[in-house]
């Protein structure tokens, strides 16, 4: 029996990071020899244990035969004549089909190294075709390792976009559509991710209602950028540098997403975006099941962003107030930063704008400050009753908001 760092961490390791998760395949070994060293079985479709001591995984060494369409379509063969070049084989790319020895040695038999040192990401055996799930991996992937300069190579891209003309990508489920999507969020350039799908097809299938942004026009006064569709990746990635909330960044990228249904006679402007957007948002989480958390922020963004950016300029005290009582910013303080952090992104995520000063959150933070130091007992030790109340605690709120933003 003979087991092997692979995948994941053998690729981190080659360059220098931190190993998120560590896997290992044993080659030579049955089931129940594995049980008998105390290894805890939990794979259903393959042979995979848990490490008595670690708790790492350690799957023995197959292979997998695609019988039926979509990500749940293979049959595993797991067995100890398999050899280690045959289960790296069915591995999705070559960065990931690498192993390590006890001794050290990497055992790379597909060019998973100079791949690595030359930052592209090739798939391994044609394979890949088989598994849709892996056109989401590798724009993933890209998202991940972009500002290293990693791209996809020509040849997989050309596979991902026969896969997507076979209709393969339509077979995702969605919960795993979603699984990657936040994954990719979360890595450092996720709009890297959105344009590896655009760029073999999928996004127009996966993501339609983000496809459509593409090529539509905006006020070049407001957006050098012009485009719609580039706008939004600038702000997702705007978003990441503000936040590693993948709910802030998941708003950001969706909060512009009604100007896919602008009629085109009145481009280059988009009014009434914000309420056609909120139900393109609501019908891509429902498909998608995105939790409920990242869908009402993000509809939350799309509705109210054109408010945030007009505080103190044409937002009144009282609108200031109306808007910290509309968000429930009061009770929910946490949601209203998040909010916050994806309409500040909005302004930043414009060709030029990046780094501008923008005073809009922090004015916002000024005023929910000063609003919700306003004493409610107090109101109610004053006579107030009933609707009374409320109706003097805005009074109050507003007078105090109108108080901070003259400077007092």
């Amino acid at each position: 029996m003979k087991v092997y760092l692979v995948g994941g961490a053998v690729r981190d390791e080659l360059l220098g990071l931190e190993p998120g998760e560590r896997d290992w395949v044993v080659l030579g070994a049955t089931p129940e020899e594995m049980i008998k060293q105390g290894f805890r079985p939990v794979g259903k479709d393959f042979p995979v244990f848990l490490h008595p001591e670690t708790g790492e995984e350690y799957a023995l060494a197959r292979t997998e035969r695609k019988i039926a369409r979509g990500y749940h379509g293979f049959e595993f063969h797991a067995d100890p004549e398999v050899t280690l070049e045959e289960d790296l084989k069915r591995r999705d790319l070559t960065i990931n089909a690498m192993a390590r020895a006890d001794d050290g040695e990497i055992v790379d038999p597909f060019g998973g190294e100079d791949d690595l040192q030359e930052g592209i990401l090739r798939h391994v055996s044609p394979a890949f075709r088989e598994d849709p799930v892996r056109i989401l991996r590798v724009a993933r992937f890209a998202a991940r390792f972009a500002h290293w300069g990693f791209r996809v190579s020509h040849a997989t891209n050309a596979l991902m976009k026969e896969m997507v003309r076979e209709g393969e990508v339509d077979a995702l489920v969605p919960e795993r559509v979603w699984k990657e999507t936040e994954r990719a969020l979360g890595e450092r350039t996720p709009s890297r991710f959105f344009r590896v799908l655009q760029g073999c097809g999928a996004l127009e299938r996966l993501f339609p209602e983000l496809a459509n942004l593409f090529g539509i026009p905006q006020p070049e006064f407001h957006h050098p950028e012009i485009d719609t569709g580039d706008h939004v990746l600038m702000v997702l990635d705007a978003a990441a540098a503000l936040s590693p909330d993948t709910r802030v960044r998941f708003a950001a990228l969706m909060h512009d997403v009604g100007k896919g249904e602008t009629p085109r006679r009145q481009w280059p402007r988009h009014k009434g975006h914000e309420a056609r957007g909120v139900a393109l948002v609501e019908t891509l989480c429902a498909r998608l099941k995105v939790p409920n958390e990242h869908c009402d922020l993000a509809r939350m963004v799309t509705r109210l962003h054109g408010r945030f950016r007009r505080i103190g300029d044409e937002l009144q005290p009282a609108d200031v107030v109306r808007l910290l009582e509309e968000t429930d910013a009061f009770r929910r303080p946490e949601r209203f930063e998040r909010f916050l952090l994806a309409c500040e992104a909005d302004l930043r995520g414009r060709k030029g704008y990046a780094e501008r000063d923008f005073p809009q959150a922090q004015l916002f933070r000024r005023a929910l400050d000063v609003a919700a130091g306003v004493d409610v007992g107090a109101i109610v030790a004053g006579g107030f009753e009933g609707e009374a109340i409320g109706a003097e605690l805005h009074r109050q709120r507003v007078a105090a908001v109108t108080r901070a933003m003259r400077g007092h």
